[in-house]
């Protein structure tokens, strides 16, 4: 009897000392891609390009990451948060320590990317999105080869994974959308899609068979049956340059839209119908837009360098989130260390 009850009190203070070793738990906060700020010089050395993350409880913005001119976007590993790519105009960026050291992966046939999907059931298969075409790399980022087979043109904007089919994957480019059924090896044209520019492309995290995209002259377009046919949702927006979309992780009834010289437009019913929001922003200038990872339907905006914004009540009110003078190419949400 006493060995058992020994044995259990080292079995005790061995789970007691493994959850102490623990990693302390990530959370997710948002982060705003920065080209360049108004303030930029004329200069071979970025000054104000790069990546900043905000504290939620403060508020205030921390920059991860090296300066390196027009970083683009960030992403994360699902599988492995301390692995993040930096989508940047000379490359690609990653850390493999949650951002204590940081080290450019590609080489100079490599540049100009834009967006970065990493393969959340195998974190080795990662595939970016490049004014040359898609590069991909199957190795986590070591070696990468260009796989732009069946795209009549190379520009691309967007790439996004589909997560429950992790071969296949939709890319915005300067001649539509394309899909790809073969980990991007080969791509193909989604014919109900407008030959046009797509500028932005999101899809639905609670309801995945919904996707929306922004285009260039042709708004706003969505699919409602996994991205296999598309339909021009507002005719506010039908004529517009629309740069920024989100759909709300908590809803995905709940939408955003907005682009050059729109402003903002919401909607509270899967696009069937769009309002301009009411509250006044200093530019109606729109580059990006994210709906909170943590808060029901709080809306993020970025106006072209005249700050970031975010509201809680449908667009009724705005309220300032500095970054005043930036422009901001991506929102998004990244995992950071927990504060507790």
């Amino acid at each position: 009897m006493i060995f058992q009850r020994i044995l259990i009190f080292v079995w005790l203070a061995t789970l007691s000392l493994t959850a102490c070793a623990k990693k302390p738990v990530s959370q997710i906060d948002l982060f705003a891609a920065m080209i360049m700020t108004k303030a930029q010089v004329s200069s071979s050395i970025p000054t104000d390009s790069g990546v900043l993350v905000r504290n939620s409880d403060t508020g205030d913005w921390q920059r991860i990451g090296p300066k390196i001119q027009m970083i683009s976007s960030a992403t994360a590993d699902p599988s492995d948060t301390d692995t993040i790519f930096l989508a940047c105009g000379n490359g690609i960026v990653r850390t493999t320590n949650g951002g204590v050291s940081w080290h450019m992966v590609t080489g100079w046939r490599e540049s100009d990317v834009l967006q970065i999907a990493i393969d959340p059931s195998n974190g080795d298969r990662v595939y970016a999105a490049t004014a040359w075409g898609v590069t991909r790399s199957t190795d986590g980022g070591e070696s990468w080869v260009a796989s732009n087979t069946g795209l009549p043109e190379y520009f691309s904007k967007g790439i996004v994974l589909d997560q429950r089919q992790p071969n296949r994957l939709l890319l915005a480019t300067t001649t539509g959308l394309f899909e790809s059924k073969n980990h991007a090896k080969s791509w193909q044209r989604l014919p109900s899609f407008p030959e046009v520019a797509a500028l932005r492309l999101r899809r639905s995290e609670s309801h995945p068979d919904f996707w929306i995209a922004g285009t260039e002259g042709k708004g706003v377009w969505i699919s409602r049956d996994d991205g296999q046919s598309w339909k021009s949702s507002t005719s506010a927006l039908k004529d517009a340059n629309v740069y920024a979309v989100a759909i709300d992780p908590f809803d995905s009834s709940s939408l955003a839209a907005g682009g050059w010289s729109t402003g903002v437009y919401l909607s509270d019913n899967g696009g069937k119908s769009w309002m301009k929001a009411k509250g006044e922003l200093p530019s109606p200038n729109i580059t990006s837009m994210v709906f909170d990872a943590n808060v029901p339907h709080r809306v993020w905006v970025s106006t072209f360098e005249e700050g970031t914004f975010y509201s809680d009540n449908a667009g009724s009110t705005w309220i300032n989130a500095d970054l005043d003078g930036a422009y901001v190419f991506d929102l998004g949400f990244l995992p950071t260390q927990s504060k507790q």
